[in-house]
């Protein structure tokens, strides 16, 4: 599996805060894709999709917390 990272442009992160960061897609090619948001204020978005075509979806802001978000937006291709 090998991964791509690139910076985005500021957006809403899990906090609230408006702010950049990078971006980390993993994909092995069989069906399993890793979309993580790092973003600079420490906040974590992960999107999590499985071969068996199931998603998991999670938000932590940067003190730990996490976060139910009620749109959860693409994090890219």
């Amino acid at each position: 599996m090998t991964g791509t990272r690139t910076p985005f442009s500021p957006e809403t992160a899990p906090c609230g805060r408006k702010t950049g960061g990078e971006r980390l897609i993993d994909d092995d090619g069989y069906g399993l894709l890793i979309k993580d948001q790092y973003f600079d204020c420490g906040c974590r978005r992960i999107r999590h999709e499985y071969h068996d075509g199931s998603i998991h979806l999670t938000a932590v802001r940067h003190d730990g917390k996490p976060v139910r978000e009620q749109d959860e937006p693409d994090h890219g291709s």
